[in-house]
């Protein structure tokens, strides 16, 4: 057994580095059994794929993924009645010998079929948005579940061009430049059979010229591996893949494969020379999709959080110091702390002024009062002296009138006598 003194860091004095023992063993103990471990529990868990679909209707993408995974999944088709974008999910369950993969396909819906396309793709990137919310609402809960959690953030996006032939339309460039930072987007021009080869090749040129003049980032295979730079070379070369999907098999020679029967002959599925069916498969299935899934985690997912965190004011730099979660939380709580009292500080002093103000209404408007019931008043008396005064006047009157008939009753007495 070889003891190797080794530094973590040679910059760093030794007083300050700690010291890291190395140890190469003569004899095994059962460490290389480690990946067989993990092979054995990654089985037992299953794995989780999750893919995007977008394109106009009727672009062939139910077909196309009846034809990746060798089965009928079930899909209904769209009419073009649609009034805006809806996005349809299922869930399978596929397994392949002892492998099992839950697989979730979202289709869109109606996308490009209305005259006002402007929320169109907005609704794809807050349903990839949704995805990520829910992940990492998950891994913020103080009891996490994250081992039995179904991940259904989208791991990668097919994104489905009309074979028009030309170029694309803004609808396709506004909505990849959209999804870019969000999901990994690979282009494929759906039923490439309907146009020649060379208007083929001319086609994918422009679809990478316009990407490029956009700046939209589209994914790349990984070339790093060694075991898969030369293959994974030659799929980002055909990038825009061109894709023809059936759901029918045609005889060709003495086996049945799939493929599109038209009178002037049969275009094979999985033919290399007809379309890049088979280059999609062993791209996207066999050799990447784990880089797809880390990808989708490390990149598109850790935009996501950073920039979701720092809305809600947490950080882990001020000032070119690190500092922890827990000290950013202390932080944020002592800010929110401040801002609290403060708002309660300016809260009382306007409840103070309110009062204040208040009081001065209703002093003014009781001296307002007072004033209109000295009026009243007043207006009382001189009407209750005028009734008075009248009174009088009538009772004057009333005297005057029975001494008058007093008197004449007596001249008619006397009158009567005398008679």
């Amino acid at each position: 057994m070889k003891d190797v003194l080794r530094l973590t860091d040679p910059n760093l004095s030794k007083s300050e580095t700690p010291s890291i023992r190395t140890f190469e063993l003569k004899e095994e103990c059962g460490i290389n059994n480690l990946p067989n471990q993990i092979m054995a529990k990654a089985i037992s868990d299953g794995f989780v794929f999750n893919i995007l679909c977008v394109g106009e209707t009727a672009c062939g993408k139910s077909s196309l993924l009846d034809s990746l995974f060798n089965t009928r999944l079930d899909s209904t088709p769209s009419t073009h009645d649609n009034t805006r974008v809806c996005l349809r999910k299922n869930t399978y369950d596929l397994f392949e010998r002892e492998i099992r993969l839950k697989l979730t396909v979202v289709e869109t819906a109606g996308f490009g079929d209305q005259i006002n396309k402007d929320d169109s793709f907005k609704i794809i990137g807050d349903f990839i948005d949704e995805q990520f919310q829910s992940y990492l609402d998950e891994e913020l809960k103080i009891k996490r579940n994250l081992a039995n959690y179904h991940d259904t953030r989208m791991h990668v996006c097919l994104y489905f061009i009309n074979p028009t032939g030309h170029s694309l339309k803004a609808l396709d460039l506004i909505t990849m430049k959209y999804l870019d930072t969000k999901v990994n987007i690979i282009p494929i021009i759906a039923k490439s059979d309907t146009i020649s080869k060379n208007e083929l090749q001319r086609f994918k040129q422009n679809i990478l010229n316009e990407l490029n003049s956009a700046g939209i980032k589209i994914y790349r295979f990984p070339t790093d591996d060694e075991t898969l730079a030369e293959e994974n070379l030659k799929a980002n070369n055909l990038l825009p893949l061109a894709i023809v999907g059936s759901n029918e098999t045609v005889k060709v020679g003495n086996q049945y494969v799939r493929a599109r029967q038209y009178p002037w002959g049969v275009v094979q599925v999985e033919n290399e020379n007809h379309c890049d069916f088979k280059k999609l498969r062993d791209s996207l299935i066999e050799k990447n999709m784990l880089d797809l899934i880390e990808t989708t985690h490390w990149k598109h997912y850790e935009i996501f959080r950073r920039n979701r965190l720092t809305d809600l004011g947490l950080t882990d730099n001020i000032d070119g110091k690190q500092i922890s979660i827990s000290d950013t939380l202390e932080m944020k709580r002592n800010e929110l702390r401040q801002e609290l009292d403060k708002r309660e500080h300016e809260l009382k002093e306007k409840f103070i002024e309110k009062v204040k103000e208040k009081e001065l209404e209703l002093r003014e408007s009781e001296k307002q009062i007072n004033e209109q019931l000295t009026d009243i008043k007043k207006q009382y008396k001189d009407q209750k002296d005028q009734c008075d005064e009248k009174w009088r006047s009538l009772e004057h009157e009333m005297n005057l009138f029975e001494q008058r008939k007093r008197i004449n009753m007596e001249s008619i007495k006397k009158v009567t006598k005398k008679k």
